[in-house]
């Protein structure tokens, strides 16, 4: 109808100037957030062997560990590298390193482990098991510590005429002949010192008390003159016709006599010698029934034992 008046049209929001600018930069911001979503890595960090989860942009190990307050030092092991790239999923391990004063065996040196534990640090230095001066379940701390070891031995403790061998983490002499079973009495001289470290394949020696004396007349005697011609200077020389043992050809009931006990060649020469100058003073040094092819070497011009 003439005159009639059309409605007005109503605005359209999106087809203002700004409408595509926006619409724009919502899906920039979008695929910014997807595209920094996918840079984000899942990585499993393990220090000192406590592992935890973490997420990181870091694209090196180095800024990583940066990034999560991981301070590398010497010594320090890192796996991967600190320079390689850091991939999604990937295992991160540090183990830091921990000084150690190592005494073994009575030796002592300075060390550095990785290992978190005293067991731990003994598998990396490669220390066979022994008797220990910490627990093996103890810690580590990373300002160090001081651990002394004595690994077990094999030693061999000759006493009362007989040798018997003895595995053992021992740290004296002494302590040895503990074990053993062997009661260090007044008088009984010890070879080696009882203070003393028994080391491996160590000939621990007891000699009984020499409670009586020798004469200095006779100690100056040709000793090893005599030895030589009745034995050839063998301490553990047997001849069967005899029986005849040892440096001086002993027989058994001589031996006792003089208060040898066990088998006379069983015994180191000191002790063989003290007791053959026994026998020469009990017989009033007459030697000839003792000694009758030998005895006047004990006469040599050369010093004796």
């Amino acid at each position: 109808m003439r005159g009639k008046r059309r409605a007005p049209r109503p605005k359209i929001p999106w087809r203002s100037p700004w409408t595509p600018v926006v619409c724009l930069a919502g899906l920039l911001s979008a695929g910014a957030i997807v595209v920094i979503g996918n840079m984000a890595k899942d990585v499993v960090l393990v220090v000192d062997g406590e592992p935890r989860a973490v997420r990181s942009f870091a694209s090196s190990v180095l800024e990583l560990l940066g990034d999560h307050g991981v301070k590398i030092g010497r010594g320090d092991v890192v796996r991967p590298a600190a320079h390689a790239e850091v991939i999604d999923g990937a295992r991160i391990e540090v183990r830091r390193a921990r000084p150690i004063t190592l005494t073994v065996d009575g030796r002592t040196t300075q060390r550095v482990v990785t290992a978190t534990t005293v067991r731990g640090a003994l598998a990396e230095l490669k220390i066979p098991a022994g008797r220990l001066s910490a627990p093996r379940h103890r810690h580590v701390p990373l300002s160090g510590m001081e651990l002394t070891v004595y690994t077990k031995r094999t030693v061999y403790v000759f006493a009362g005429g007989s040798t018997r061998q003895a595995r053992t983490t021992a740290r004296t002499v002494r302590e040895v002949l503990k074990q053993s079973g062997i009661p260090l009495q007044p008088g009984y001289q010890v070879r080696p010192p009882a203070h003393t470290f028994p080391a491996e394949g160590t000939v621990i020696t007891v000699l009984p008390p020499r409670t009586v004396p020798v004469g200095l007349e006779v100690m100056r005697l040709n000793w090893a003159a005599l030895a030589h011609c009745e034995s050839r200077g063998n301490p553990k020389a047997v001849n069967l016709h005899g029986p005849y043992y040892g440096l001086y050809q002993f027989s058994l009931p001589m031996w006792q006599l003089v208060g040898g006990t066990g088998m006379p060649h069983a015994w180191p020469a000191e002790e063989q010698t003290y007791r053959a100058q026994l026998l020469y003073q009990k017989v009033a040094g007459k030697w000839e029934g003792q000694w009758p092819n030998c005895g006047a070497h004990l006469f040599g011009s050369s010093a004796g034992q």
